[in-house]
């Protein structure tokens, strides 16, 4: 029952504070990965291994460490949870590019969803940002929100802070460049390790809040078509729940990436962003219903 709390309290907090504005961790901890990936990225895997034990291991143990502590354990693995998860910057996020975009200002809806996004943004039309908004927002659910709560239900805070941070280095250093793919290879795939069932599980949340028939169908027809093994279920599920199709080519560090159509049914606009960041929030609230009656029976 203290777990099912420490999350309710955790994502309240989340609710009622948002994302810290100065001083977060993971920004930190972001300056800190770019410094030593400057320094050891040789573009060798073995360098990209130690880089990630180096990076990840300390914070993982001090959050065990911390959350062993008598009567200040709770406190501790309810804040470390609390900044592991993002739901409230994410929506933010989202809403801002909407209303850029509902708003006619193209130009600063591009500069938003290029805050959400690693794609190249300056060229993109209100239908491209709109998709990249919408796909940004629906898989970020998984990567912010779900997969952080699933390795706490399944590890405590040690659990969570290790899916950040090896999440985390995943978007900073598991491209499929020259730069990146021999040095980014440990945390991309540990990163697909650690989302095979967080992602699984939002899929199938998705497609029971949204259209569901659809999104099954196109989760089962479309997931496996792209190169991560758990974005593009999500996306996938997500899309279809909302009957929406997202996917096609998109400019990434200036090249142009083929990617597969997923989902089915009208191109994104400002309000199915808006849509999206629901379909989130509705799982989040739904996943905390599934927690809290099963922490009475188990």
């Amino acid at each position: 029952m203290t777990t099912a709390l420490i999350c309710l309290c955790a994502i309240l907090l989340d609710l009622w504070l948002g994302e810290p504005r100065r001083y977060h961790p993971l920004a930190g901890f972001g300056r800190l990965a770019t410094a030593l990936e400057l320094r050891l990225n040789r573009r060798r895997r073995m360098a990209g291994v130690l880089a990630l034990i180096v990076l990840v291991l300390p914070p993982v143990l001090l959050a065990a460490a911390l959350a062993a502590v008598p009567q200040a354990g709770v406190l501790a693995e309810t804040l470390l949870l609390y900044l592991a998860i993002g739901a409230t910057s994410l929506a933010q996020h989202g809403r801002t590019v909407a209303t850029a975009l509902a708003g006619g200002d193209l130009a600063l809806a591009r500069q938003r969803v290029g805050w959400m996004v690693s794609r190249d943004t300056a060229v993109l039309d209100a239908t491209g940002v709109a998709r990249a908004a919408t796909e940004s927002v629906l898989e970020n659910g998984n990567d912010a929100v779900f997969g952080a709560l699933f390795w706490f239900l399944l590890l405590g805070a040690p659990g969570a802070v290790l899916y950040r941070l090896v999440n985390t280095l995943d978007a900073m250093w598991g491209y499929r460049s020259e730069r990146y793919l021999a040095f980014g290879w440990a945390a991309a795939r540990l990163d697909d390790v650690l989302n095979w069932i967080p992602a699984r599980l939002t899929a199938l949340v998705y497609a029971l809040l949204g259209d569901g028939r659809r999104a099954l169908r196109c989760w089962r027809e479309q997931g496996h078509l792209t190169d991560s093994p758990n974005a593009g279920v999500v996306m996938a599920a997500g899309a279809g729940a909302l009957g929406v199709q997202l996917g096609g080519p998109a400019v990434y560090h200036g090249v142009m990436e083929e990617r597969p159509l997923l989902g089915e049914g009208t191109a994104p606009t400002a309000t199915d962003i808006a849509r999206a960041i629901r379909l989130v929030k509705h799982s989040l609230w739904l996943w905390l219903a599934a927690i809290l009656p099963a922490a009475l029976f188990l």
